[in-house]
């Protein structure tokens, strides 16, 4: 017969067995544990590939003892893994390099809103989602860059006057299946309807220097080369090629300069890399402190001056080289209106013969 002590003792052994067994057993991301104390981490789907971003993730792991997990890729496949995931997706946040794609992922409800102060008194209106699902990193301006040599910057003005006969033969882009063009495109709809906006794409394709091809260094290189007069193409891209370890990049960047487009009218095309809270979160506590990290001054300076993206935060400067080019007047748009428009302004490069 057991006596009344060793029996407690097998109970108070059982119990401490099956506690241990339930800790084993749950999920390690599991409600419970969402608190930065008990899971100190924080996993992310990012199309975004430079230095400067991990130097970031880095920098925040140091100051607040999370990991930041980095799972890159194509953002429309990050997008579609996203949907097959489901509620057992481990990201926490999305990153795209364009605020179509973030619209995308919100419109297919993989994204939450978030009520953080920081963000929104970071971040300005235009340049988040109006219902905060989304939030804008970093900015970069769509615009024509042209020889110093060839070209008369008073030649120059608008977007609109990229279809003059005076062009023909002269306008070097890449591809429509670039988000960056479809979300120029989108905001022309947004500005200017869907009819002006046809009208202006097959103006573009009349006035094409060659068949779409390539990514926005090579415009730039084909303007050298003597291709084309004018590219159409970001402006970090001019500051990464001048401070490439490839001295042919910096020959055709030095020689050429950038112009900002519809000053007196609409304003420049800009776009943003931008950030969501994933609707599926299992962190949303330290993502959230991800996303305000990377609006910080800290952060945005970063941005600004190792990858020349103009920062969201408006008590942020822009890098010297930025600087050089001067200030300029964007499109007084919500930046949502590109995700709106997106399909819209693909049916419109496919019916104009914009490959």
């Amino acid at each position: 017969m057991l006596n009344k002590r060793k029996i407690i003792t097998i109970i108070s052994i059982l119990l401490t067995l099956t506690l241990i067994l339930s800790a084993c057993s749950a999920p390690l991301n599991s409600p419970g544990n969402n608190d930065t104390k008990e899971n100190g981490m924080v996993n992310l789907y990012t199309d975004r590939h430079y230095d400067t971003d991990q130097m970031l993730y880095d920098l925040f792991t140091s100051e607040t003892g999370i990991k930041v997990n980095v799972v890159k890729g194509d953002s429309d496949e990050l997008i579609e893994r996203l949907e097959r995931e489901g509620n057992d997706t481990q990201a926490d946040v999305l990153i795209t390099a364009d605020a179509g794609r973030l619209y995308k992922a919100m419109e297919k409800e993989l994204l939450q809103p978030v009520a953080s102060q920081i963000l929104t008194s970071n971040i300005p209106p235009n340049l988040r989602d109006e219902d905060n699902n989304w939030f804008g990193l970093t900015v970069r301006a769509r615009v024509l860059v042209y020889s110093k040599d060839k070209t008369d910057e008073s030649e120059l003005s608008t977007y609109e006057d990229l279809t003059d006969p005076k062009w023909k033969g002269k306008i070097l882009v890449r591809s429509s299946s670039n988000i960056y063009n479809q979300s120029l495109l989108a905001s022309m709809i947004a500005i200017n309807g869907e009819e002006k906006t046809r009208e202006w794409a097959k103006g573009i394709v009349e006035n094409l220097a060659r068949e779409p091809k390539g990514n926005d260094r090579d415009q730039a290189t084909a303007v050298i080369s003597g291709e084309g007069d004018i590219a159409i193409m970001n402006t970090y891209y001019i500051g990464k090629m001048l401070t490439s370890t490839n001295p042919e990049e910096i020959k055709v960047a030095e020689n050429v300069s950038v112009f900002f487009p519809n000053q007196e009218t609409t304003g420049t095309h800009i776009n943003v890399s931008g950030i969501g809270l994933t609707k599926s979160a299992k962190n949303p506590k330290n993502a959230i402190k991800l996303m305000e990290f990377l609006v910080s001054e800290k952060a945005q300076k970063l941005f600004a001056e190792a990858n020349f993206e103009y920062p969201v935060n408006p008590d942020v400067q822009s890098a010297e080289m930025l600087k050089a080019w001067g200030k300029f007047k964007s499109q007084d748009i919500n930046l949502s209106l590109l995700g709106k428009y997106n399909k819209k302004a693909t049916e419109i490069a496919n019916e104009v013969g914009w490959k």
